[in-house]
């Protein structure tokens, strides 16, 4: 071979080794980080296979006391688009810069005050001013339907060409929420008891909306140190109303609740808040409508509805 030969061949090479690099930066699709597991759902249905959805904290992690590392703000600072529920649920968006687009969802939705009617306050929820809203308003079906609405309007605006499947996905997954909606309105509207008791109060939302209260353990922080007072007053009200069953959640200590519930002598179960899901329920591939649905069976068996 000879030198000019050589030197034709050696370009060939180096210009054929950069095609897989370039085909693959051509075809990389875009990505949507999301900070819980409702705004996920939500993205993850309506992109369906054109974008890549992430979510910002690992499954089985609490949504309250989650802190990003390093290489998670790199990664979420390079995401096309982040979704976060906002509300002061993620403490560590205050000052971060992003990147590119990023929603704020609460400001699309409609918030409840801590302390309104509706929901039960504890001792913690005492010390929060006034004008501190409840962050989980993904409990309400509503909510998400207005939640899936701004999402999807985003992102048509930003992906024209993927118009068409964006509307037909999100059509899907409202008329998924007023199904919801309509089984939980339907499901509660006669129960013999009218109360649910809770360590967590992540359920205001869903309270509300579907007429029945809330007493909780602590308030709205899962890690708040339960105190005494609340702890006997939950007994009482469980002997007084002869509770069946009395709820915790996947990522927070169960052993308050467990000594109220062998105190009072009732059942434990686990109503899962859905700010995110733990690892085995990723694991099942476990939505939104699903986790929902096992909620309603468990609280219309804790309110003895018929």
């Amino acid at each position: 071979m000879n030198f000019k030969n050589k030197n034709f061949t050696l370009l060939l090479l180096v210009f054929l080794s950069f095609i897989p690099l370039n085909a693959k930066e051509l075809s990389k699709k875009p990505t949507i980080a999301a900070s819980t597991f409702s705004l996920y759902d939500i993205a993850k249905n309506i992109v369906s296979d054109t974008a890549e959805v992430f979510m910002i904290l690992p499954f089985g992690v609490d949504t309250h006391s989650y802190e990003p590392s390093p290489r998670d703000m790199i990664k979420i600072s390079r995401s096309t688009l982040v979704l976060y529920n906002g509300a002061g649920l993620e403490p560590w968006i205050d000052g971060f810069e992003f990147k590119n687009r990023a929603l704020n969802i609460s400001q699309h939705v409609k918030l409840r005050e801590v302390g309104e009617s509706g929901h039960q306050c504890s001792d913690e929820d005492a010390h929060h001013t006034h004008g501190s809203v409840d962050p989980h308003y993904w409990q309400d079906p509503q909510n998400m339907i207005l939640a899936a609405q701004y999402i999807a309007g985003e992102l048509i605006a930003m992906f024209p060409k993927k118009r068409d499947i964006y509307i037909k996905n999100r059509d899907k997954y409202i008329y998924m929420l007023k199904n919801l909606d309509k089984s939980y309105s339907e499901k509660l509207s006669s129960c013999k008891l009218d109360t649910i008791i809770v360590n967590h109060n992540a359920f205001s939302y869903l309270s509300h909306r579907y007429g029945f209260k809330v007493e909780a353990l602590s308030g709205l922080s899962p890690e708040a140190e339960p105190s005494g007072k609340n702890m006997i007053k939950l007994i009482e009200h469980v002997r007084e109303h002869k509770v069946g069953v009395i709820f915790f959640e996947s990522f927070v200590s169960d052993k308050a609740i467990k000594s109220i519930a062998k105190e009072a002598n009732t059942e434990v179960d686990v109503l899962q808040p859905l700010g995110n899901i733990t690892a085995d329920e990723a694991k099942q591939h476990l939505g939104y409508e699903e986790i929902m649905r096992r909620n309603l069976q468990k609280i219309s068996k804790a309110l003895i509805c018929r």
